[in-house]
């Protein structure tokens, strides 16, 4: 079945890079006009710190944003007691009497916050940069740009002969937002500049030339600063008791830094004021070209690792917001804009020492935002992170390991107060605090599966990197607990003679209400446990546990075919015919790896019957979920098909995701859907161009990520399979899959070879 190949070390050049040049030049977003809604603003960031910049003339607004300005304040959300009635919600479902069990369940069993609530708190917006240009209402050969490549918005406009151009960026070397406002003709630069703040009783002051704006968070105890300073090359600096005003200079440099009051989950005590001075002494007293030059090097020192080019044509030259309406393959270079620009956020709001990436990701200019951005982990949150190690962003993924480990704390008292087991669980939906317990409504807020998807990613880390340190130190102990709650939660059925065991009170998300047997819990819960025992047999520990779990993951309820052929979303019962926008139970096909075309062909037809009963509609995270769905089937065209959808019916004029309203979630799994066409990996097979679709006829893509520590890069022409390359970081040895041809790769650390 499988041939050998020989190996060899290519040096020199990447074969693959020619064009690459172009392609980097074509990644701008532009448009025409000024942002007059938030969602056609552009955003930047370093992480933690971040920004949407409307691009105005007369008058310019810089909203922004600081990952740890929460409402609340540091809470143990678990419900004390809600054991006592775990035995009861089992039987009223058992017995058909879901309709209690969901009024128990709201009375007895959800979280509990310092408001007498169940519910969580929410993200909020930090203030407002403002700038004012006397007379430059009525300009001319107005342009404002997103450059991913250097991560650097531009606004350009003419008045009077002048060409005036603003250049701002987020540094995550020097922690702050960094603009430069220039003109062409000496002295012809005026504005002035202020913050503003949402909050109420927040103090604006101004002195030499600095604002300072601090205050604390309504409805919460975070206090928060933000400094502006203003520096001008000629002309004159005033001061005024809350702005900077500029006249007659040449060119001006602002540097906007802020921070929060907060520590960590637990400890709010931190003072933003002397952080501020600390990032402002060294941002504001360095020369901008500096700050510029340091800011591209580490951006694209993780953004440059990955480029994809499948042609540009003419479509190019139209700006952004109008080409979404018409997209289609007489515009492939779009669809690369669109993958790049799911790594370019990633990279915004998700550094280390940063928070997760939440369901705007970074940005949010509303103090009572959708869902709170905060983090729903029945599906969105993970989609955040699905393109980070395939695309070359692994330490991006640190925020969320980060927030794992704190909730592997707070997860742990729910785990003993809400269903007496040992090790840590986590429902749909955590915020800075770390909650963990069930909130919102019983009817989707007891699911008891999000520590353990969440689990997921950090063995996902380990597969495509390697890394035995991050295995041991900071994975396994929290996959370890998570895999023991579920040996203490899972309860053998009680009415089939197969003795399986099943999970619940539980959901699928988000559809059915509180049940026993959903699908998407059997398929996570083996995951994890199957995972775990993986770990453990690197790290050489635990050997009791391994057959514990081996054992256990065994007997869960294996996927389930319906009478229409479909996959079944529940054990107990039958899936209704639907078009809703969760398709929970196809987990195993993505971004599980239990179920594929070629292994269980059968459980793959009833995902594509699925499919087929739920339609292509959808929000944007639904359409972007199935974009990944039909690239796990092959179905590469189907897989383009949803690309669509989500491009033309699903996207804001400045590329966010639409649910609608706005979730960043939509952006992301659009990126790992574009790489699953293009390239699939178990952990056993490497799959080249599994589903490839005929829009993306000709192309090249590099820096792409394997399971088993594997870089590859591919050239296609006409739909077909050029030059691919394979670079092994661990040594493994893998099976290389090009439509029917099979290869066994042997490849030392290190080394490089040709495939195919």
């Amino acid at each position: 079945m499988s041939t050998m190949i020989a190996c060899g070390v290519l040096a020199g050049m990447n074969l693959l890079a020619a064009g690459i040049v172009k392609a980097e030049q074509d990644l701008k977003l532009w448009y025409e006009q000024p942002a007059e809604k938030w969602v056609e603003a552009l955003p930047i960031g370093n992480g933690g710190f971040g920004a949407m910049v409307f691009g105005g003339t007369a008058r310019e607004r810089i909203q922004f944003n600081d990952d740890t300005l929460f409402t609340g304040e540091p809470h143990d959300y678990a419900h004390q007691g809600a054991v006592t009635y775990l035995l009861e919600l089992r039987k009223l479902l058992y017995d058909g009497k879901q309709g209690e069990a969901h009024t128990l369940g709201n009375r007895e069993f959800m979280s509990v916050n310092t408001r007498g609530n169940n519910r969580q708190e929410a993200y909020q917006p930090f203030g407002d940069l403002n700038l004012a240009f006397a007379g430059h209402e009525t300009v001319t050969d107005y342009s404002r740009d997103l450059d991913l490549n250097e991560a650097t918005a531009t606004t350009r406009y003419t008045v009077d002969g002048v060409t005036y151009t603003r250049e701002i960026f987020a540094s995550y070397p020097d922690k702050a937002i960094v603009m430069q406002i220039t003109a062409d003709k000496p002295g012809k630069l005026s504005f002035s500049a202020g913050l503003s703040c949402p909050h109420k009783g927040a103090l604006i002051t101004a002195q030499d030339d600095t604002v300072v704006m601090a205050g604390q968070v309504e409805n919460g105890k975070t206090r928060f600063e933000a400094r502006l300073k203003v520096a001008a090359e000629g002309g004159k600096i005033a001061v005024t008791d809350n702005s900077v005003t500029v006249s007659g200079s040449d060119r001006a440099t602002l540097v906007l830094v802020g921070a929060t009051s907060y520590v960590n989950y637990r400890d709010i005590s931190a003072d933003p004021a002397k952080i501020c001075e600390a990032r402002m002494t060294q941002a504001g007293g360095t020369q901008y070209a500096t700050l510029r030059t340091a800011h591209i090097a580490d951006y694209q020192g993780l953004f440059q690792r990955c480029t994809l080019d499948l042609g540009v044509t003419d479509k190019a030259k139209t700006a952004t917001d109008q080409r979404l309406k018409a997209f289609g393959p007489d515009d492939p270079q779009l669809a690369t804009l669109f993958f790049q620009y799911g790594r370019y956020l990633m990279i915004a709001c998700s550094r280390p020492g940063s928070q997760p990436s939440n369901l705007q990701g970074l940005w949010n200019d509303q103090m009572r935002p959708p869902w709170d951005s905060k983090y729903t982990i029945n599906i969105n949150t993970e989609m955040n992170y699905w393109p980070a190690e395939m695309t070359g962003l692994s330490e991006c993924h640190q925020p969320l390991f980060d927030a794992l480990k704190d909730l592997s704390v707070t997860g742990r008292n729910v785990a003993q107060e809400h269903y007496g087991a040992r090790g840590w669980v986590l429902h749909h939906n955590f915020d800075l605090w770390r909650a963990a317990a069930p909130i919102n409504n019983a009817n989707h807020g007891i699911w008891v599966t999000g520590g353990a998807w969440l689990s997921q990613h950090l063995w996902w880390h380990y597969a495509y990197t390697g890394d035995d340190t991050f295995l041991e130190q900071d994975a396994y102990p929290i996959m370890k607990d998570a895999a023991i709650f579920f040996l203490d939660y899972l309860i053998e059925d009680p009415k089939g003679e197969e003795k399986y065991l099943v999970s619940g009170p539980s959901n699928s998300p988000e559809r059915g209400g509180l049940v026993m047997g959903p699908t998407m819990d059997h398929q996570i819960i083996r995951n994890l446990l199957n995972n775990t025992t993986a770990a453990a047999k690197v790290l050489g520990v635990d050997k009791d546990l391994q057959k514990q779990w081996s054992d256990t993951a065994k007997r869960i309820v294996p996927n389930q075919v319906g009478s229409e052929g479909q996959l079944k979303e529940w054990f107990y019962k039958e899936e209704p015919k639907t078009g809703h926008r969760h398709v929970s139970h196809l987990w195993g096909l993505h971004p599980g790896l239990e179920i594929h075309p070629r292994t269980t062909p059968k459980l793959a037809e009833a995902c594509r019957v699925t499919l087929t009963f739920r339609g292509d509609g959808g929000t944007g995270w639904s359409k972007a979920w199935k974009i990944n769905f039909w690239a796990r089937l092959l179905d590469g065209n189907h897989s383009y098909k949803m690309l669509t959808e989500a491009l033309r019916g699903n996207t804001y004029p400045n590329l966010f995701d639409a649910h609608p309203p706005f979730q960043i979630d939509g952006n992301f799994g659009a990126t790992s859907g574009i790489a699953e066409m293009l390239l699939q990996s178990s952990g056993t097979e490497i799959e080249i161009l599994p589903a490839l679709p005929e829009a993306f006829a000709n192309g090249n893509v590099t820096g792409l990520r394997a399971r088993g520590g594997f870089v590859v890069d591919i050239e296609w022409r006409d739909g077909a399979l050029v030059k691919a390359e394979i670079e092994s970081l661990c040594g493994n040895d893998m099976e290389v899959r090009y439509g029917d041809k099979v290869i066994d790769l042997k490849l030392k650390k290190g080394m490089r070879t040709e495939v195919f």
